[in-house]
């Protein structure tokens, strides 16, 4: 076992060493005419970004100080995200080489002829029917660079050193542009806050007097080194304006310990509605316990692996499936097993991939997190070969899941063709 993890390890090195080198050779070997300062400083630029990458990862893994996890964040999650697009677009370039390369050949040619093109009309070339132009001296315009006997010099020779730095800088410059415009937007779409999405979802066993119903979910804000309290802040502030009936915050509320992001955490007592909270993946990274003891400090009500009864439905809660590794994995069992069953039941799971022991449980809903809907494409063909539902709403036989996209965002804090959300779901009364 531990062979076949070193082989995927030293293959999945070498996979990412040969891109770099190969982001490196587009982005600045084949720019520049000869070895020199740009050439280095691309190196270091490349070398130093997955530096920072790897070191904030692993500050924050390891529970480094959180000022030396702020200052590592920043520039290393975001060069993970400018890197992936950065290579996106000069793969995406090799289709637009050759195109290029025709460019400048066309306009020497062109240039070429104008000349010949000048004399004809002047009367300095003698007509077709006057013979053949005689043969030029042996070694006429050596002195110029030209090819003996041919009397010009060379005209796509001349053109190929500039045409190959102009191919290469365009591409090169375009792709840049891309990529940083790309995740610069992705990234102000995160910072500016999650916008509301809203979702009608019926239920054939809700009562009438339930039809309008409204739960707010919110998943995966991921507060840590690079979103603090200023984003829990616009979280809260967007869900109490929806005027929802419950609040379901649905895991991976953090990245990180207590100590370091109950201030972070804290505008969480702001929220207006009765508000419910299970563990996600990332809460077990930072100290499950602790986290689910401190919102309840804030007002939340934690469900492990519970049920309770609302007036018109059963509200439950399952540990997240990371929890299994120190005993507090889910157990359907216990927050479902004795329920009354004609009643309508609403689980909150952190996982997609928990709907199916939901089925098995008769649960009418399912709300759940943890995609982030792929987050940086073309990450959601990713989520989507891991997950049976990347985001929104479908239905596995008689169980309906939803999947929102998340509030934040895990390492960059961009996102890119997968907009964050907290979702309104309106549960509608077939007897209504």
């Amino acid at each position: 076992m531990v062979i076949v993890f070193v082989l995927v390890a030293l293959a999945a090195l070498g996979v990412l060493v040969a891109a770099n080198w190969y982001l490196w050779r587009r982005l600045f070997r084949d720019t520049t005419a000869r070895p020199g300062p740009a050439r280095r400083a691309g190196a270091a630029l490349v070398a130093g970004g997955w530096v920072l990458a790897v070191g904030a990862i692993v500050a924050e893994r390891a529970g480094a100080p959180f000022l030396l996890q702020q200052v590592l964040a920043w520039p290393g999650f975001l060069w993970l995200a400018l890197s992936v697009y950065l290579l996106l677009a000069v793969v995406a370039g090799e289709a637009v080489r050759p195109l290029l390369r025709r460019v400048p050949v066309r306009r020497a040619r062109a240039a070429a002829e104008v000349p010949r093109a000048q004399r004809v009309s002047a009367g300095s070339v003698p007509p077709r029917d006057a013979g053949p132009e005689p043969e030029p001296e042996p070694g006429a315009g050596a002195g110029n660079g030209s090819r003996p006997g041919t009397g010009s010099a060379p005209v796509a020779g001349s053109f190929e050193p500039s045409r190959r730095l102009f191919v290469s800088r365009v591409v090169a410059g375009a792709a840049a542009a891309a990529a940083v415009g790309t995740v610069g937007y992705g990234t102000y779409g995160v910072l500016r806050g999650p916008r509301v999405k809203r979702v009608t979802v019926p239920l054939a066993k809700l009562p009438r007097a339930a039809h309008g119903y409204r739960i707010a979910v919110v998943s995966d804000i991921h507060l840590g080194p690079i979103l603090g309290r200023s984003f829990t802040q616009k979280v809260v502030d967007t869900i109490n304006a929806t005027r929802p009936d419950i609040v379901a915050v649905v895991g991976d509320l953090v990245d990180g310990s207590v100590p370091d992001l109950a201030p972070a955490a804290a505008p969480l007592t702001q929220l207006e509605a009765p508000s419910y909270f299970v563990t996600g993946n990332h809460e077990y990274f930072s100290g499950a316990e602790q986290w689910v003891e401190e919102v309840r400090r804030l007002g939340l009500h934690p469900l492990e692996n519970a049920r309770t009864e609302l007036p018109f439905f059963d509200l439950a809660g399952v540990n997240d499936i990371a929890g299994e590794s120190t005993g507090q994995g889910p157990d359907f069992g216990k927050a479902l097993g004795d329920r009354d069953t004609a009643r309508a039941c609403v689980l909150l799971a952190h996982q997609p991939v928990q709907i199916h022991d939901a089925v098995e449980h008769g649960v009418d809903l399912q709300l759940s997190g943890h995609t982030h809907g792929g987050q940086l494409w073309p990450g959601n063909f990713i989520a989507a070969a891991a997950n049976p539902t990347v985001a929104g709403l479908e239905r596995y036989g008689d169980t309906q899941l939803y999947v929102s996209r998340g509030a934040g965002a895990w390492g960059p804090p961009t996102r890119v063709g997968a907009p964050s959300d907290i979702t309104v779901i309106e549960l509608a009364s077939t007897r209504a």
